[in-house]
């Protein structure tokens, strides 16, 4: 029999690698020692595990046999830990000696560590679990917000609040870096209004390492003890500071640590800076000038566009950059001018601030956007930069956005393909020979499992709404009401993402009388699912929140479309393994890539969209639903006009009949296949292993001079 100090040990262990959070045995076990407290917790496990009663944890253990359990997860972790069988061991060996540094302001891991806000965090984190499940080496450099990204909860008229709570560092799976003398690693920042200082947390993703700066520290200004407070919260000069932190700052973490890249990997421009304190250690170490210290900096860097609106980009008056880059400009020996002139289109432009997607641009030499059309359309948004090349030759490329399989995707489909794809079949899942063989798999059993994921999503939001409910103090007729909201056999469709004006929230919404009429159809009705937030200082996405929110309210529709607060990655997950549709209106070509669509068609739902980002280079027809044919119109107002009517032509044309469309045996035959359609075209394309073992081959081995071969045409 185990004893209860090693069981608890072994507990701890796993909850202090987020290894687990992509392992459903793991989480399955944690769960199942305390459903309740494990809900209450945010499925935080150190939390978990502190507030878990000693008495309650022996009696469970016994009851359930799980001390088994606990072992064979232990051994697993080890033995992934251990394990130099794979991917990257093969096709990027030479990266072992000097990993990857990829450089993020947001890493979306687990709800358990807020500092994420949206799709690009997200995409962090799945790109950290991929490089480790592919053993590539990586170390992944961000900043710890003790405050995360808010709360959010809608008062009684619908109107969203924002809450900022204060994280308990003992709570969070990190722990302390040290300096060589056992001390907490502190790095230091001059600036011509004093010296910033920050402390270094690390956290475990598997074989990935993640660091993060914090800048609540002794001997910091009271302004910058809380600069690593919120993300995305303040001012241009708290934007510029935090900007500084994460990429001079995580260079500098770097070189204490004595770890030296062979590739420096900024996922947006927030981390540009990076690449001026690279610059700078080059000509200190080496004694060499600012040109040739660009030269082979910006080699051996890789710049990542996730913004293809003009607005979207960083940009700082010189003014500000000079009050904290002005050390660091003085040590790379730049006059005023020239080192301005690295954040300008049209370098001697006095007016035009200094761009981080600009400075990013000009000190990489491999650069791309996150789909094929968003590369596109970052060629031409950036094509001053490069005056005497065509818009086609702009040196900026594309690797499509994936999404991490085995977070996004169900335990009951994770199942059903092991039962179907093979036992191996997560290894071989970018392999599209994978995913012919969905092709046999019963339809009955598909569609059962869906099922039973979509009761228990709307399980999972009635319990939401009505605890929405009772915070609102809204009484027992709306506690009632959200107890039965939602229908099982009705085609349900989810939206949830960033309330940006963009998007579209409530472009599906807004002809009242036939949304109530198709949502009361007899026999066909609709249902839908909202979930997002508005950036705090976005009036007009706290309006279509509020507007969405008063229509729930409406007796004829407050059963049938239901908004969820505090979108996080567990509402995504819910969302996104339990819905039928999956609905994506941006006004075209605003989306750069978007990836809650793949998150959904791995759990069988159908994509529904407008063809933009991933979806105009994933669409064939056959596979989901098209909004439009791909046009832009030049005026916002007709477009929008344009994409209402194309999105009332196919939901009632297309969607709706196939989904109602049933045989004898009550299944809806054309709707799986379609499903089938969707799996084994897309599902091997559009997973974060494919996209990591892109930029190896593509970026990652070119920067670090890795390649057996490369020929430059003539």
């Amino acid at each position: 029999m185990v004893g209860q100090t090693q069981r608890i040990d072994k507990l701890r262990e796993l909850a202090r690698n987020l290894w687990w959070c992509w392992q459903p045995n793991v989480v399955s076990l944690f769960r199942e020692l305390d459903p309740q407290l494990w809900r209450s917790v945010d499925h935080n496990p150190i939390d978990f595990l502190k507030r878990l009663p000693a008495e309650v944890l022996d009696r469970r253990a016994a009851e359930m046999a799980l001390d088994s359990r606990i072992d064979y997860a232990f051994r697993r972790l080890a033995e992934y830990l251990k394990n130099t069988d794979s991917w990257g061991t093969v096709y990027a060996a030479n990266l072992r000696a000097r990993p990857i540094a990829y450089f993020s302001a947001e890493f979306g891991l687990h709800e358990s560590l807020p500092i994420y806000s949206g799709g690009l965090g997200v995409l962090a984190g799945d790109h950290l679990k991929s490089a480790s499940d592919l053993g590539i080496p990586l170390i992944g450099i961000g900043l710890l917000y003790d405050q995360g990204y808010f709360r959010q909860s809608l008062d009684i008229n619908g109107w969203q609040q924002e809450e900022y709570l204060n994280a308990n560092p003992d709570l969070l799976p990190i722990e302390t870096v040290t300096a060589t003398d056992g001390t907490p690693l502190i790095i230091s920042i001059e600036t011509n209004n004093g010296v910033l200082k920050a402390r270094v947390w690390r956290v475990n993703v598997g074989r990935t390492t993640l660091l993060l700066l914090d800048s609540n520290v002794p001997g910091n200004s009271e302004s910058d003890l809380a600069l690593t407070a919120r993300l995305y919260g303040g001012d241009a000069r708290v934007r510029i500071r935090q900007e500084l932190l994460l990429g001079v700052g995580g260079v500098r973490v770097l070189n204490a640590l004595g770890i030296h890249p062979s590739v420096l990997h900024l996922n947006e421009g927030h981390s540009a800076f990076a690449g001026l304190e690279m610059i700078r250690a080059e000509m200190e170490a080496n004694e060499i000038p600012f040109g040739e210290a660009v030269r082979d900096v910006a080699r051996m860097t890789v710049f990542t566009t996730h913004t293809p609106v003009a607005a979207g980009h960083d940009r700082f008056p010189a003014s500000l950059v000079e009050e904290n880059l002005g050390k660091l400009r003085e040590a790379l020996h730049l006059s005023y001018d020239d080192f301005m002139g690295l954040g300008r289109v049209y370098p001697t432009d006095l007016n035009e601030p200094y761009c981080m997607t600009v400075l990013a641009l000009k000190l990489s030499r491999h650069a791309n956007g996150v789909s094929a059309l968003h590369g596109q359309v970052s060629r031409r948004m950036w094509h001053p930069l490069y005056p005497n090349r065509p818009e086609e030759s702009v040196p900026i490329g594309h690797i499509t956005n994936g999404v991490h399989v085995p977070t996004w995707i169900a335990p009951q489909m994770q199942l059903l393909y092991g039962r179907h794809l093979g036992p191996d079949w997560l290894k071989q899942a970018r392999s599209p020979e994978t995913w012919e063989a969905i092709e046999a798999v019963d339809d009955a059993e598909l569609w059962e499992t869906q099922q039973v994921l979509k009761a228990r999503l709307i399980d999972f939001v009635r319990r939401r709404l009505i605890a929405q409910a009772q915070k609102r103090h809204e009484g027992d007729a709306a506690i009632q009401r959200a107890q039965s909201a939602l229908d099982l056999n009705a085609l349900t469709i989810g939206f949830a993402r960033r309330f940006a004006t963009y998007k579209r929230a409530g472009l599906v919404l807004q002809d009242v009388e036939r949304l109530i009429e198709m949502v009361h159809s007899s026999d066909r009705p609709i249902q839908f699912i909202f979930a997002g937030k508005a950036h705090p200082e976005d009036h007009f996405g706290k309006e279509l929140i509020q507007n969405i929110v008063r229509l729930t309210r409406k007796e004829e529709l407050s059963h049938r479309i239901v908004f969820v607060e505090d979108y996080d990655i567990n509402v995504a997950r819910q969302l996104v393994q339990g819905v039928d549709v999956w609905l994506n209106n941006p006004r075209r070509p605003q989306e750069a890539s978007g990836t809650s669509g793949e998150k959904a068609l791995l759990n069988g739902a159908l994509n529904f969209s407008i063809l933009d980002g991933w979806w105009a280079e994933a669409y064939d027809g056959t596979n989901g639903f098209a909004i439009g044919y791909g046009q832009s119109h030049s005026v916002p107002s007709v477009q929008d006009e344009r994409d209402y009517k194309a999105l009332n032509e196919t939901l009632t044309g297309q969607v709706i009949p196939l989904f109602y469309q049933r045989d004898a045996d009550g299944l809806p035959r054309g709707w799986i296949k379609r499903q089938k359609n969707a799996l084994r075209s897309l599902a091997w394309r559009f997973n974060a292993d494919r996209m990591v073992m892109d930029y190896v081959q593509n970026c990652y081995l070119p920067a670090a001079g890795g390649q057996s071969c490369q020929v430059p045409q003539s």
